[in-house]
């Protein structure tokens, strides 16, 4: 049984200019990490520099990652009403930070792959030139990362049961897609770093190896932010919710009730911290689906529930104490 009332409900998203403003900001650092992608390929390629070719290279590869964060933006925007999304089109986001950490792995293994090929063939670097395009890019870094710093999320559970309820403490409200482009953006920084750290040992020190080295740091730590976020992403895309705390709450404050029992309860998000649940109870006594949903009133988060009602006939068969067969 379903509620007849579905005033309660809202779609995983409203677009209020919290949205559309994340939009805008990563077009910005799109436009940003092109320009900056150019420079640094060019003067890699032209001063011999490979922590500065690596730097450009990765961030012609978030070039794209944050492009496909701001399409993702706005394809959520343009089909939010469109009937064929069962539960909105949260998910579009989700699926644009999963592409995006895929290209972090593939981002790295290049640049792994290339900095240890120059441990075995060195070459000749443009240290004064090179230092500066690194510096410009970390610069550049800086300002896309201050362009999609993390704001307050305000949080879309509040439509759901207003007053009832503290709301999910587990941070589920957080946007994977701005998270995914702010990590390219942070991948990027770390790059510019390095790429400046090995210009100054090459040319101070002669540490020829310290090029290609931050090239290989540079790839390990970009490989562990990439599983980071393709495991966050792909728990959301396959609705692996089910080791969730909430999960357990909602069991225990059905189960609170006298003879009841719940034999089956699934939970799954339908937006950044939106949840919609199917329970099935089982009971001996008349409390209706809407009596085991009013239980859940309090959680805030939980914006669509299905519930079903299984009664023990207590005349019936047993098949053991206290059990009977169930009717529908």
């Amino acid at each position: 049984m379903t509620d007849c009332n579905h005033s309660h409900w809202h779609p995983s998203h409203d677009y209020r200019p919290l949205e559309r403003q994340s939009e805008r900001q990563a077009w910005k650092v799109v436009a940003l990490t092109g320009a900056t992608m150019i420079l640094e390929i060019g003067a890699g390629h032209l001063f011999n520099s490979m922590a500065l070719l690596a730097d450009g290279w990765h961030m012609a590869s978030h070039m794209v990652a944050i492009g496909l964060a701001a399409l993702a933006y706005y394809l959520a925007r343009r089909f939010a009403g469109d009937r064929r999304f069962a539960f909105g089109t949260w998910k579009i986001e989700v699926l644009a930070g999963f592409a995006s950490a895929l290209l972090l792995v593939v981002v790295a293994v290049l640049m792994l792959g290339e900095s240890i090929w120059r441990f075995w063939s060195p070459a000749q670097i443009a240290y004064d030139e090179a230092l500066w395009v690194a510096v410009i890019g970390l610069l550049v870094n800086l300002w896309s990362a201050w362009l999609l710093r993390g704001q307050h999320e305000h949080g879309h559970a509040h439509h759901a049961h207003a007053g009832h309820g503290e709301g999910h403490p587990h941070g589920h409200g957080k946007d994977l897609n701005r998270q995914a482009a702010f990590v390219h953006v942070l991948t990027d920084g770390l790059t510019s770093v390095a790429a400046i750290v090995a210009l100054l040992g090459v040319k101070y020190y002669g540490w020829g190896w310290l090029d290609p080295l931050m090239g290989v740091l540079g790839a390990l730590v970009i490989g562990i932010w990439a599983k980071g976020l393709l495991l966050e992403t792909a728990k959301a895309l396959l609705d692996r919710e089910m080791d969730d705390p909430l999960v357990a709450k909602v069991r225990r404050a059905l189960e609170q009730l006298p003879d009841t029992e719940v034999v089956d309860l699934h939970l799954w998000r339908v937006g950044k911290a939106q949840y919609s649940c199917i329970l099935s109870v089982v009971t001996h006594g008349d409390r209706s689906a809407d009596d085991y949903k009013a239980v859940l009133h309090g959680f805030a988060e939980i914006v669509h529930v299905t519930a079903e009602v299984n009664r023990c006939a207590l005349a019936t068969h047993f098949a053991g104490p206290g059990l009977g067969t169930l009717a529908r």
